[in-house]
């Protein structure tokens, strides 16, 4: 027989449980299910226990940084009081029954289990069938991909998950991947006392953002003693007991205790049953309109859409589904000045579309950028003042369509310039507002002179 209920979320990742339970908040009859831990990736095994490891790294930089501006200091790491705080504070030592019981206190139904779409409006949950009169909001988040590396398959690797689990940090590691997962985890752990390679396939680290920030986390990391190789190709990987290889293209074998495999996620879609309400189940993302409608009566939030794989992502999404299930009126997505910040030393804030992107879109592009150390907070605050301020203005029109913040902070400047970016304030009204003074964003003041000098300068061009 199967149960009436209002709305079935599969999948309580952050994106997830907000809409079960906001919906359950609005009086309907929400059933939550969940295979693995309720809250998904985001508390358990990414943002907030990485995060964790990342403070008490930076501490340790800080501390080594005394020399030279306020004494003497020795820096003894210890990772002991980082993996309990994770097991402790974070993570309920990996038992989400606080999440449980928050989801049945708003008075949602929780199900532990694999849940499929069984044709409009049905889902089955491990033998039960429920039939959703307002609809299925799919929330199953992604999966790490591991790229297709002869041996890889055959070589206990570390994803994301295992490296946060740890509670000792290995003597050595290599790192698969130069994106934010990558970079952030390889600081933490050299930091820590591990020797750490970073291997990345394409040109530069972060391939995704600003070229110049890549470049500054490449001497950064340098100093720190990771060696990073960019342009590098993993073509074979072996395992014996206590030591792991990857072999790169042109023959070099790099070794190392452990190996972490940081190549990216890809929204989770197997076996949801998209095939019985319609739907390409061999997609690489699910397909939503600015409702985050996937179907008649199908709902999609989170890294199933493929819209950033970010909690910020999920969680906005989720409050645009929960909108549209209830009736009420608002706005479509509007990702143009979608943020993300990688959490390396110094911090990474993107906004928008890079250099690159906005020239690809043709529009007539026109940078402007400054170096933090030269603002006057950078100058003050001397050692660990690494950073620059990029923005990416769209000439035509005269407003900012993307800018990067990178630095101390960078993550915490970006949200002035996110501000610029979504409410497309124009660079004349930039120009002319006060920057407080000495602060790290008064760079941004100096990245819009640059713009204006080439404005003139192309006006000069064109006289």
């Amino acid at each position: 027989m199967a149960q009436d209920t209002d709305v079935v979320v599969i999948g309580m990742g952050v994106g997830g449980e907000h809409a079960a339970e906001r919906l359950a908040e609005a009086g309907l009859t929400v059933v939550g299910v969940e295979a693995e831990l309720v809250g998904g990736e985001c508390p358990y095994w990414a943002c907030i226990p990485s995060k964790m490891m990342i403070r008490a790294a930076n501490l340790l930089a800080e501390g080594r940084r005394i020399p030279g501006m306020a004494g003497q200091s020795q820096v003894d790491p210890d990772f002991s009081p980082v993996a309990a705080r994770i097991r402790q504070e974070a993570t309920d030592d990996w038992n989400d029954q606080v999440a449980v019981d928050r989801f049945a206190g708003k008075g949602g139904h929780f199900i532990r289990g694999h849940a499929r779409l069984a044709g409009p409006g049905r889902v089955e949950v491990d033998g039960q069938v429920f039939t959703a009169r307002r609809g299925v909001v799919l929330a199953t988040g992604s999966r790490p991909q591991a790229p297709p590396v002869p041996g890889l398959d055959r070589v206990p690797y570390w994803t994301n998950r295992a490296a946060v689990s740890v509670k000792e940090p290995p003597s050595s590691l290599l790192v698969l991947g130069g994106g934010a997962v990558g970079l952030e985890l390889a600081q933490v752990f050299a930091r820590f006392g591990t020797r750490v390679a970073i291997i990345e396939a394409m040109d530069r680290l972060l391939p995704a953002e600003e070229p110049e920030t890549g470049a500054l986390l490449r001497e950064i990391l340098a100093t720190e003693g990771i060696t990073v190789r960019t342009g590098a190709k993993a073509t074979g990987a072996r395992y014996a007991p206590g030591a792991l290889s990857l072999i790169l293209d042109g023959g070099e074998e790099l070794t190392a205790e452990r190996l972490l495999v940081a190549t990216g996620r890809r929204p989770n879609l197997t076996g949801l049953g998209l095939d019985s309400i319609g739907l390409d189940p061999e997609a690489r993302a699910l397909q939503v309109d600015g409702q985050m409608r996937a179907a008649d009566g199908i709902w999609g939030v989170g890294d199933v859409t493929g819209r950033g794989l970010f909690t910020h992502v999920a969680m906005y999404q989720a409050e645009i589904a929960v909108r549209d299930i209830l009736g009420e009126p608002g706005p479509d997505a509007d990702y143009r000045a979608l943020p993300r910040v990688t959490f390396t030393d110094p911090e990474i804030g993107s906004v928008g579309l890079t250099e690159a992107q906005a020239r690809q879109q043709g529009l007539l592009v026109r940078t402007g950028t400054a170096q933090v150390p030269s603002s006057a907070r950078g100058w003050i605050h001397k050692t660990g003042n690494e950073g620059l301020i990029k923005l990416v203005e769209d000439a035509d029109r005269g407003v900012l369509v993307g800018a990067t913040s990178a630095g101390p902070m960078g993550g915490e400047v970006l949200y002035g310039l996110a501000v610029a970016v979504q409410c497309q304030v124009p660079i004349e009204q930039l120009r002319h507002m006060i920057y407080a003074y000495p602060t790290f964003h008064r760079a941004v003041e100096d990245a819009l002179a640059d713009l204006r000098r080439g404005r003139e300068a192309d006006a000069g061009n064109h006289s």
